[in-house]
């Protein structure tokens, strides 16, 4: 489920950053986002754990260990804490109790032929693995571990030991001491069984230690201990009495008077009485009550012979009025996945067993209908030597529950799967809203993703249009003043004999030239940081210190104006095959700089210095850069080689000294270009 790799997510974005998620993502092939409710395949997860490792460096078991005991405080916090908590009363409890935990859960997550990573929400359906705990004459505990994944055992560590400190306040180590495929005789069809050691030590808080160390009663109770030591007879009363209450079963170091401590009831400094069940001489219900009250239950022997069923389930299987009939033959065990032997079962006691009726043991009148499961527990009884089986129909919805044309008269009234049936069918019918929600909420994300795409390819063109700064305040609805600017340098060029060009060849190739060229250009000015104000035909204009004033705005301009020379050399003039070549001029002086018009607005320059720039455009030489004087002095002292051309006589202006520049002095050509 998406739940598990929404978890998955959170841990790298949490601990390594987003940056690190989104590579791990990139790499691993999958979607951003994860659905809570969707199915997803097992390789997206072991996709991410393998990037995950290589991306981090770390080892596999080490990835999962984190992800395991991350992943307990993500269930905390989606709201699966109160659930875990109540489990069991001690680690055994809890670990116990975990395989009932998945066959509940089935009841809300429903899939086929998945598996999720870790444990808490592994529903029966979805594949999950399973756990069997033992004690140990020492208090420790053998976990075996059963699972249809290879290599995902260390997750649970990872768990366990975040499950235990939490809820317990306990720490563990776990040690795997056999790994082995199941080819044994206890056999439960799962690909990989480990079993791990479990031991614990209790943690306690600075203050606790302190508090307790420096008590009167303990200080006394250390003088007392070597010169009154308990009896050996004592203690073992006292052990016993601890155990027979449950508590931890792991070893925890303890001195003597505190297991005799622990057993007093506080502030009364009495002894705790067990609690001691009282029987009846006989039983008090006879057999047909029995039957009719618990209608969904059977008592089989070592041999697997059926002895007593409860009238509903002799009604859906008429075979098992027969008494003494082999039990395996009307039925198979669905979980967990052991043989039909009273020894694999005695094995698995503590779990819940799910049995499924064999089809064609079935009446004519159930073939064409989904089998029956039932789940329960099972009850060994000793002086009997007789198993006990008591169970009910495993049904989630009234949909299952008429798909077997079965009632919820069927069940008896004191089951509660009958209220389990209808609870879950308006839980799934919350769950398929807020899985519509969920998928709503992703719809939108997407949508809004897109649409800052969108938004930033067309901030993008009108940036192109218009300063940044000015864009904005049209945007905004705001009217832009005009600007006016003491300083700037003004550049213009075209291509020398353009209009020859033009009447030698076909329109297309007029239009290709100039996009080469202006291509060129246009990268420039992202290079040499200048705000290219318009072209018109094969003119080009740009400008530096405007819109946004800077000091350095001849350097600027000229270094722009010495790589567009360069970038020509690169444009093919279509009529005779070889180079183009461009007249460029360029002048400093005041302007005044605002938007004109409302519709297709440009950013225009007004002013004398846009007439001088211009005529020293046109007053130009191939492949030369023209400078006015104006021009000259800005880069006079700026590391720039530049030649004297002497007066010339300029249109509109009369006589005026010029200049040509020649080369940036401290500047590489690829310096100049912007390349690598």
């Amino acid at each position: 489920y998406g739940f598990i790799n929404t978890c998955l997510k959170s841990l790298v974005v949490e601990k390594y950053g987003e940056e690190t998620w989104e590579k791990l993502r990139l790499q691993a092939g999958v979607q951003d986002s994860f659905l809570t409710f969707e199915v997803y395949k097992d390789e997206i997860t072991m996709q991410l754990v393998d990037k995950a490792c290589k991306i981090l460096g770390v080892p596999a078991d080490m990835v999962l260990r984190e992800f395991g005991e991350y992943f307990f405080e993500f269930c905390k916090r989606s709201g699966y804490d109160h659930m875990l908590r109540t489990l069991g009363g001690n680690l055994y409890e809890f670990i116990e109790n975990l395989d009932a935990l998945h066959s509940y859960l089935s009841l809300s997550y429903q899939a086929k032929n998945i598996e999720v990573l870790v444990m808490f929400v592994f529903p029966q359906e979805m594949n999950a693995p399973s756990f069997r705990v033992e004690k140990n004459e020492d208090g420790s505990m053998h976990l075996h571990y059963y699972s249809d994944r290879r290599g995902l055992c260390h997750i649970v560590p990872g768990i366990i030991g975040a499950a235990a400190l939490d809820f317990f306040n306990i720490e563990i180590s776990m040690e795997i001491v056999n790994q082995t495929e199941e080819e044994e005789e206890e056999r439960t069809g799962k690909k990989e069984h480990i079993v791990f050691l479990v031991t614990q030590t209790p943690v306690f808080s600075y203050k606790e230690r302190n508090a307790f160390s420096s008590s009167p009663q303990y200080l006394a109770d250390s003088e007392k201990k070597i010169e009154n030591p308990p009896n050996k007879e004592d203690l073992e009363k006292a052990k016993n009495t601890t155990n027979g209450r449950g508590n931890s079963v792991c070893p925890v170091k303890k001195s003597h008077w505190k297991t005799i401590r622990g057993i007093i009831t506080l502030g009364k400094g009495k002894l705790l009485r067990g609690f001691d069940p009282v029987y009846p001489k006989s039983l008090w219900i006879d057999t047909k009550t029995f039957c009719n009250g618990l209608p969904f239950h059977m008592v089989f022997d070592k041999e697997l012979r059926v002895k007593q069923a409860g009238v509903s389930i002799q009604k859906i299987v008429p075979g098992l009025q027969t008494m003494d009939i082999c039990l395996d033959h009307y039925f198979s065990i669905v979980h967990p996945e052991v043989p039909f032997t009273i020894s694999s079962i005695q094995k698995f006691i503590n779990s819940q067993f799910v049995f499924q009726t064999r089809r064609e043991m079935m009446p004519e009148s159930w073939k064409q209908r989904p089998m029956l499961e039932l789940r329960g527990q099972m009850i060994w009884m000793e002086p009997l030597q007789c198993m006990l089986y008591l169970c009910s129909p495993l049904l989630r919805t009234l949909h299952e529950l008429e798909e077997r044309q079965m009632h919820i008269a069927d069940i008896a009234p004191h089951d509660v799967t009958r209220d389990l049936i209808l609870l879950n069918q308006q839980r799934l019918a919350e769950m398929e809203l807020s899985n519509q929600l969920e998928r709503k909420k992703e719809e939108l994300r997407i949508l809004s993703k897109h649409l800052e795409e969108e938004k930033k390819k067309t901030e993008a063109l009108l940036y192109a249009m218009l300063p940044q700064h000015v864009a904005n305040q049209l945007k905004e609805g705001k009217r832009v003043e005009a600007g006016d600017f003491k300083e700037c340098t003004i550049l213009f060029s075209d291509v020398v004999t353009f209009t020859n060009i033009c009447a030698q060849c076909e329109p297309i190739q007029i239009v290709l030239m100039l996009n080469s060229m202006y291509l060129r250009f246009d990268r420039l000015t992202t290079v040499h940081d200048v705000y290219k104000v318009e072209t018109i035909g094969d003119a080009y204009m740009v400008v530096g210190g405007v819109p946004v004033p800077v000091p350095t705005h001849a350097e600027r301009v000229a270094n722009f104006a010495l790589g567009m020379i360069i970038a020509a050399k690169g444009v093919q003039n279509p009529v005779s095959g070889n180079p183009i070549q461009i007249r460029v001029g360029i002048h400093t002086g005041p302007v005044l700089a605002g938007v004109v018009g409302e519709k297709m607005p440009r950013y225009c320059l007004f002013g004398d210095t846009v007439n001088i720039a211009s005529r020293m455009e046109s007053h130009g030489v191939p492949s030369k850069i023209h400078l006015s004087s104006s021009a000259y002095q800005c880069l006079k002292y700026k590391n720039f080689e530049m030649a004297e051309r002497g007066e010339i006589e300029v249109k509109g202006k009369g006589k005026m000294h010029t200049y040509f520049l020649i080369r940036n002095k401290t500047a590489t050509e690829n310096e100049i270009m912007g390349r690598p």
